[in-house]
């Protein structure tokens, strides 16, 4: 009997210590980084590129970090040759929220949200001539997103919002 009650603890504990090893709810001092690509441009326009993001948990529902951003968005050209261009590159600093452990017990997934603060560098062209169309200057962002883990430290992540760019979606790694 003692050792069935024995080979019980046993179990149970390592049931708990390997379902807290696998579960991916954040947590403090956990580290995230996001690098992916941004659908959708700044200002309105249609758009792609790339960006990233990384983050540090400082509470067990906080986290603060940094992103860089680049969206590219054109159009016209063709047999006229008239064609205009828009780049856009964001570097800020950027909150989460984390929600987890508050309403949705998912393993595996991490909902947050939260705002960025930051500087746009805007660049645009008209038939290759520069111009000035939306200027350079501070922005304000705020973002939702998920990420879903398919394994302990890399999983795939989503925001939306009115951030770098209304969609960006990529891979995530937790260490």
């Amino acid at each position: 009997m003692k050792k069935i009650l024995f080979m019980f603890f046993v179990a149970a504990v390592l049931g708990v210590t390997s379902e807290k090893a696998f579960a991916q709810q954040f947590e403090k001092g956990d580290k995230l980084l996001n690098v992916g690509i941004n659908l959708g441009g700044t200002y309105g326009g249609g758009g792609i590129g790339a960006g990233a993001s990384y983050e540090g948990g400082v509470h067990d529902f906080i986290s603060v970090g940094g992103q860089f951003d680049f969206v590219h968005w054109g159009y016209g050209g063709g047999i006229y040759g008239y064609g205009w261009n828009y780049n856009f590159i964001s570097i800020g600093a950027r909150g989460s929220y984390h929600f987890g452990k508050h309403f949705l017990t998912i393993d595996n997934l991490d909902l947050y949200a939260g705002p960025a603060l930051g500087y746009r560098i805007a660049t645009s062209s008209y038939d290759g001539v520069g111009y000035d169309a939306y200027g350079s200057g501070v922005f304000f962002g705020a973002f939702a997103g998920a990420r879903y883990y398919f394994k302990p430290t890399v999983g795939v992540f989503a925001e939306v919002g009115y951030n770098a760019s209304p969609l960006k979606a990529g891979l995530t790694f937790k260490f």
